[in-house]
């Protein structure tokens, strides 16, 4: 991977992480257009740890917030607090995805990446959205979360694996199906992801750096430069969109997603682009 390629996808990640359109898919195809080997899980997830410290440093204050109040929660005060009680739905939430990524991990990082199930990715997922969208109540906020909810995101999270479905569009749209705003699904999905994001990127650093990586390898200089320009963007992405969620609708991002997807099966079919 060459420093041009670097900047490019680390643009890419940025802008696409925390939106419902899929930056695993947007990495993937972004490489094959331009001619550029695959990119690699491994360098997807890694990057992915700059666009998580974006999420780290705007919701700073509610992230020590909830972990101070869960750390007291260990010790058998503040039971009650709702940010104690936010640190375990988090904790809870993440498992679906932790235990799915290892039982899969071999799959997620070769064959899920064929740009025919990205494209039946996009397309599928965007009108399970838009319903999603158009039928949810939009009534609860995150003081209404249960512990059946948070795994129902949890689930919904562990469908990201797969490329073209979307961390944060699987994440929301679970939300909405629950009743949940926009704002709130969206704020959620960001917190979520977290333990995720990051225990996927140092594991497959760690993967990297021992050798043990299927598929594309890492060049760490252009990598280390994609994640940190990753993580400008993304912290940018992130105030716009949740300023966007307070009046708009996902509308938008469905539509993009359906044209796209049916453009690459188009691109595929026609031998433009390789599949794998």
């Amino acid at each position: 991977m060459g420093w041009i390629e670097a900047v490019v996808l680390g643009v890419v990640q940025g802008l696409t992480e925390f939106l419902p359109i899929s930056s695993s898919a947007h990495l993937r195809l972004v490489g094959e257009l331009f001619g550029w080997d695959d990119p690699g899980a491994a360098f997807t997830a890694i990057i992915q740890i700059g666009t998580e410290a974006a999420v780290l440093l705007y919701f700073r204050k509610d992230i020590w917030r909830i972990v101070v109040a869960w750390l007291a929660s260990l010790t058998g005060r503040r039971k009650g607090d709702p940010d104690a009680r936010m640190g375990w739905l988090i904790i809870v939430g993440s498992i679906p995805i932790v235990v799915l990524g290892l039982l899969f991990q071999d799959d997620i990082e070769t064959t899920l990446r064929d740009l025919r199930i990205v494209a039946i990715c996009l397309v599928g997922f965007s009108l399970i959205l838009f319903w999603a969208d158009r039928g949810g109540a939009k009534k609860r906020e995150l003081r209404d979360l249960t512990v059946g909810h948070g795994i129902g995101f949890g689930f919904a999270q562990a469908m990201a694996l797969i490329p073209g479905v979307s961390r944060s569009g699987g994440t929301i749209t679970a939300g909405l199906f629950l009743g949940y705003s926009r704002a709130a699904a969206a704020r959620y999905s960001f917190l979520l992801a977290i333990p995720a994001v990051l225990g996927s990127g140092f594991f497959q650093a760690y993967e990297a750096l021992t050798g043990d990586v299927a598929g594309q390898g890492v060049a760490w200089g252009p990598t280390i430069l994609a994640t940190v320009i990753g993580f400008g963007v993304g912290l940018t992405v992130i105030a716009w969109l949740l300023r966007y969620l307070d009046r708009g609708s996902f509308l938008p991002f469905v539509v993009y997603r359906v044209v796209l997807g049916l453009l690459v099966l188009a691109l595929v079919g026609a031998g433009v682009l390789s599949p794998t």
